[in-house]
């Protein structure tokens, strides 16, 4: 189920990308883009993220604040910048790039993205933690980041 909504959500997120901050119209959208994001969504995105919201569980079981701050500390602090630079690389392999030119391409566009992360993530993972159940988590999580997988799509394929 997680995988399946990660995927749908990551092709929306191009979607919008697409039609709402690159005004591409109808005419000029470009499938395989969506589908591409789609794929990256289903096969990396999805399980990447569901398992780790379960290995973070089990490090740091609990929904205290304090378990909460804790979570998002290692959360924000390893997890996001491994998952963003593995992020960026997947998807300018599934683009076609070259090792050199996605290197560049990582390096050009990952610090921009990890400081959007920061602003956007630590306020939505502490509610997160804290208030919502383990088996809903990724769904809250992928349903904030339609905006961020917008965000990404429109980064990643610029």
């Amino acid at each position: 189920w997680a995988v399946l909504v990660a995927g749908a959500l990551m092709g929306a997120g191009d979607v919008i990308a697409q039609q709402l901050v690159e005004q591409r119209g109808l005419h000029g959208h470009h499938c395989p883009r969506t589908l591409k994001m789609m794929a990256i969504g289903f096969c990396f995105v999805g399980p990447v993220v569901g398992s780790w919201y379960r290995i973070l569980d089990w490090l740091i079981p609990g929904n205290t604040k304090v378990v909460a701050v804790k979570k998002v500390i290692l959360d924000q602090g390893g997890f996001a910048p491994c998952f963003l630079g593995c992020f960026l690389a997947v998807t300018g392999a599934v683009n076609g790039l070259s090792a050199q030119e996605n290197w560049s391409k990582i390096q050009q566009d990952y610090t921009d993205a990890l400081v959007t992360n920061y602003c956007i993530w630590p306020p939505v993972q502490i509610a997160n933690f804290y208030f919502v159940p383990l088996q809903h988590r990724l769904a809250v999580v992928q349903c904030v980041a339609i905006v961020w997988n917008c965000y990404l799509s429109w980064k990643a394929n610029r």
